[in-house]
């Protein structure tokens, strides 16, 4: 290999870390009801078309995060298969994700599971990526009890603000 394809290969790789990095942003801030890392995520012009909600990214936490603390107790996003083709300055990304949604229903702890795709395009502007235009695909979804079978009260609380252990700047990753 040469010194050139070399050198793009380490970028290419630098580029895809930093895309699945703004990913993995996009659910914390979700997770975490955290609206400017949530917004962070978008170029200012970037659009978001989110089945409930479809218009600016900018202004996505101001749709889903009322909406969130008013219907579930906690939410987990994981991502799973990332597919990422580059091209110059632009990236289409395709990442698959499972979202999970705590809520009680009466007494009875429920969860709602979303099992999807996002379908986005990055744009690499001032030497940053960031998502410009988002589809949210639905895949499959499910509702179901969830007793808890162990100690909770044993493990840390998570919390959807900057009192969650996550943001205590010792842990902070």
């Amino acid at each position: 290999m040469r010194a050139e394809q070399a050198t793009d290969a380490v970028q290419r790789l630098l580029d895809e870390q930093e895309i699945r990095q703004v990913l993995a942003r996009y659910c914390r801030g979700v997770d975490r009801c955290d609206a400017e890392l949530i917004r962070s995520v978008y170029h200012p012009d970037a659009n978001d078309n989110h089945g409930t909600y479809n218009g600016p990214g900018r202004h996505f936490p101001d749709h889903v995060l009322p909406m969130l603390q008013a219907t579930w107790e906690a939410t987990m996003h994981n991502l799973g298969t990332c597919v990422i083709e580059i091209d110059g300055d632009t990236a289409h990304v395709e990442t698959y994700f499972v979202a999970y949604h705590r809520r009680h229903q009466g007494v009875e702890p429920w969860l709602d599971v979303f099992g999807g795709r996002y379908i986005d395009r990055f744009e690499k502007r001032d030497h940053a990526w960031l998502i410009a235009d988002r589809v949210v695909v639905h895949e499959w979804s499910k509702l179901e009890p969830t007793p808890s079978t162990f100690p909770a009260e044993l493990f840390a609380a998570g919390q959807r603000s900057p009192a969650d252990p996550a943001y205590d700047g010792e842990r902070r990753p």
